[in-house]
């Protein structure tokens, strides 16, 4: 119980993370595409590479997984809003916009993933 409790917690913090983050950037952008989701995004991807390593080589507890991964990451990434932010751009008619957001959301995020487990396994 104590450990859903935790993962509950890292959730909180996650989904907090993701709402300053995101909106602190749309004050900065006002642009047609959803930056801040997409930068959210990239950031948790590559967040996880990094602590998927450290608990690959014990280096942080395997117990962290749920807290950081689970709870933080799962609710500080944003696939349900990004893929409502592009469902609203196509329904806007911004096809070309829609397609270059979730083109580059998959492609730039799965780039960071792989970058964060490269770093860290090269660090450790």
């Amino acid at each position: 119980m104590k450990y859903l409790l935790f993962i509950a917690l890292g959730g909180a913090a996650g989904s907090t993370a993701r709402y300053l983050v995101s909106t602190w950037v749309h004050s900065l952008w006002e642009g047609r595409w959803p930056i801040g989701t997409l930068l959210v995004n990239l950031l948790g991807s590559f967040a996880i590479g990094l602590i998927f390593v450290l608990i690959e080589r014990q280096q942080i507890h395997s117990d962290w997984r749920g807290v950081l991964m689970v709870g933080f990451l799962g609710a500080f990434t944003t696939f349900s809003t990004f893929s409502l932010e592009a469902v609203t751009l196509i329904e806007a008619g911004e096809y070309a916009n829609a397609l270059g957001y979730m083109l580059a959301s998959a492609v730039l995020c799965v780039l960071a993933a792989g970058s964060g487990l490269w770093l860290m396994r090269s660090l450790l």
